[in-house]
């Protein structure tokens, strides 16, 4: 591998349920009552796109934007207090860095909460290339994200390693090519199947060593 691309939500910091949370109780403010496990099956990708797919054209594009906003600033009021990095990472990222291997982040989050992840626990740094939602124009699992974070690092996308938690994310990147590490922190290795291009998958950061996973890789 020349290059790796990590998702942000839920593989970097483990956060998805305060996001699922979040929008359980925004959706109940529009009017829709879902239970926590529907949402985690139905609530995925950029914020628009979600509440276009479950509301039709009931909202404007501008309340769309607006309502997004809301959910968002809900889930970092809720999680700032909780904000750290999956365990292991830090030191996983220290050893890719001194390795000199290429780093980016390819996430489906909009900019206001990778600002807040990255500048909160200081490691904008570390990353060549940072792609958030409103750098694409079709979310995952559609793997525009992947195959422009591979181009700018002027790399092939079949070259980059993929670290991402959900299924959704999984099918992006395997869309794009990229082989994939999962992290479990909200789904069951049941739920990626249908994926062939699954390296592993790890609880958390401190079951990897650089060394050992690139001797895994091209073994």
């Amino acid at each position: 591998m020349k290059g790796i691309i990590f998702d942000l939500d839920g593989t970097m910091v483990d956060n998805m349920m305060v996001h699922h949370h979040a929008w359980q109780r925004k959706l109940r403010q529009l009017g829709l009552d879902l239970p926590v496990e529907e949402v985690m099956t139905k609530v995925h990708g950029v914020n628009e796109e979600i509440l276009e797919r479950l509301f039709g054209d009931r909202f404007s594009e501008q309340e769309r934007k607006q309502h997004s906003l809301e959910k968002e600033e809900e889930y970092r009021r809720i999680f700032k207090g909780d904000l750290k990095l999956i365990n292991g990472l830090p030191q996983f990222l220290d050893e890719l860095t001194l390795q000199k291997i290429p780093l980016a982040i390819g996430s489906a989050a909009p900019p206001e909460n990778v600002d807040f992840v990255l500048d909160n626990l200081e490691i904008r740094t570390y990353f060549n290339v940072i792609l958030h939602a409103r750098d694409v124009n079709i979310g995952k699992p559609n793997p525009e994200i992947y195959l422009k974070v591979a181009k700018l690092l002027g790399l092939s996308a079949t070259d980059c390693l993929v670290f991402e938690d959900s299924p959704t994310g999984a099918e992006a990147a395997s869309r794009a090519g990229c082989p994939l590490i999962i992290v479990t922190t909200t789904h069951k290795e049941s739920e990626f199947s249908k994926y062939p291009n699954i390296l592993k998958f790890i609880s958390d950061y401190s079951e990897l060593n650089v060394n050992h996973l690139f001797n895994e890789i091209t073994s």
